[in-house]
């Protein structure tokens, strides 16, 4: 008799009907991932666990071991730079620009070092950062060499996923295939490669706030935020009110933050058009909203850091690094 495959005990966990299943511990999403990620699965394993946990909606525990399993299976270089900030970028954008991104560009102009990372193209309809930062004349990274190189020089950098990680690459990409998205979509969020004490993250369903939470108490991230963004992506939506989740040294907390615009439905944007933020930095095309998305969530990024003590010290704070930019300048030179 054939033995079990060594994968399949993880999908029998998923699968054993409503009264024997569970969800994964710690340790068993760790080990199951570090094998997914490894290619010591067949490709009928990695879509049945994919959609088994897609059905069982992941707990902190599954995301917070995912993350870690990944991380145990990718090759870090020596010497690799200190960096402040991760931003996660997984969403794309379809009714307005990513202006999150000159969010974070503002804070590298500031002096801190801000690491990017994200994927694109599996969502169609949807602008993506890297061809938003192509538009700004920001080359991706396409090794960590030269990430590293670009957070020295210009503490900014932008690496893709199926650079980072090929194999997670791929499962994000098999949602034509399955239909659905994966988990992939959330833990790659939190893989934070360059171990930065401050983690920024968007999600677009409300329900995954706490689960980020917990993963990032369980993964010892020391400040994180995760907070509903435009589609799904780390950016303050203007209109309406934002329900921000903080971890900050194991603790978890909740802040309400107000509406910075009064029109809490926001028509789309119909254009598209990416240049506009460059025309937005510059100064030569006048943006409200575009202004209140940038500052609003540079706000959060700067509570999470712990540089203001309350939510309208973040937000003057912005509005100052805002309006006190080099419009002449290019948004990612230092």
């Amino acid at each position: 008799m054939q033995e079990n495959h060594p994968f399949s005990k993880f999908i029998a966990i998923l699968a054993r009907g409503k009264t024997k299943q569970r969800h994964l511990t710690l340790d068993e999403a760790t080990e199951a991932m570090e094998m997914l990620v490894s290619g010591k699965t067949e490709p009928e394993q990695t879509g049945a666990f994919l959609m088994l946990q897609r059905l069982m909606e992941e707990t902190g525990e599954e995301i917070a071991g995912f993350a870690n399993g990944s991380r145990k299976s990718m090759q870090f270089p020596d010497g690799m730079p200190s960096v402040d900030i991760d931003w996660s970028s997984y969403a794309g954008k379809k009714r307005q620009l990513p202006w999150f991104i000159l969010s974070a560009l503002l804070l590298a102009r500031n002096g801190h070092k801000v690491f990017m990372h994200g994927t694109e193209g599996h969502t169609p309809g949807r602008v993506y950062t890297r061809e938003s930062l192509a538009a700004l004349g920001i080359p991706v990274a396409d090794s960590y060499d030269m990430a590293s190189a670009q957070i020295i020089a210009n503490n900014f950098s932008y690496m893709p996923l199926e650079v980072i990680s090929p194999a997670l690459h791929n499962m994000i990409n098999l949602r034509p295939v399955l239909g659905l998205r994966s988990p992939v979509h959330s833990f790659t969020r939190m893989l934070n490669p360059y171990n930065a004490p401050v983690m920024i993250n968007g999600i677009f369903h409300r329900g995954f706030m706490n689960i980020h939470a917990d993963a990032a108490v369980l993964m010892k991230q020391p400040h994180m935020c995760v907070f509903r963004g435009d589609g799904g992506e780390p950016e303050r939506r203007p209109g309406k009110t934002c329900e921000v989740w903080s971890v900050h040294d194991g603790k978890i907390s909740e802040e309400r933050w107000p509406a910075i615009l009064d029109d809490p439905r926001q028509a789309a944007d119909e254009g598209m058009d990416i240049n506009d933020l460059a025309a937005v930095w510059h100064g030569t095309l006048s943006h409200e909203y575009a202004e209140a998305a940038v500052c609003g969530s540079l706000a959060i990024a700067l509570r999470t850091m712990q540089l203001a003590d309350s939510i309208e010290q973040a937000e003057t704070m912005a509005r100052d690094m805002w309006d006190g930019r080099d419009k002449a300048a290019v948004p990612a030179a230092a």
